[in-house]
């Protein structure tokens, strides 16, 4: 039996689209909300000190966090080669695609990827630009 156990995270970040014909090519932020999902099977192992869980909620929160809300909370995200790559003074995410919510799904997903501990895997990723509007990725 697989059970799911989902985290959410939110964090601030800006970012432009190089390149796009709508207002999005211009330098503008979001409040992202992320959420994790993971699978696996609880622990069965009455001398483990997490029997029953699948992973305990502060294990993903560790590694979300280290590998993606710590390096893109209040950064500026660009594309490689977009006018942008250059600016200075600011914490700044330049990245080898175009930073929508879908390409920034699959690169989220390539950071957790192997970072769960053996027997949990990624599941999903659904990560909200606006209160109306998200993107998933299920694996």
């Amino acid at each position: 039996m697989l059970l799911r156990l989902t985290k959410e995270f939110e964090f601030q970040m800006a970012h432009a689209l190089s390149g796009y014909d709508g207002k999005c090519r211009n330098i503008h932020g979001h409040n992202y909300r992320l959420q994790v999902t993971v699978e696996g099977q609880p622990i069965a192992n009455p001398d483990d000190a997490k029997n029953g869980m699948v992973i305990d909620f502060g294990d993903i929160k560790r590694i979300v966090s280290q590998y993606i809300v710590e390096p893109f909370d209040h950064a500026f995200v660009v594309s490689e080669g977009s006018p942008f790559a250059s600016v200075e003074d600011t914490k700044l995410a330049v990245v080898p695609f175009q930073p929508t919510s879908e390409n920034l799904l699959l690169h989220f997903a390539s950071l957790l990827a192997d970072r769960f501990p053996d027997g949990v895997r990624l599941h999903s990723l659904r990560l909200w630009e606006t209160t109306t509007s998200c993107a998933e990725l299920i694996l």
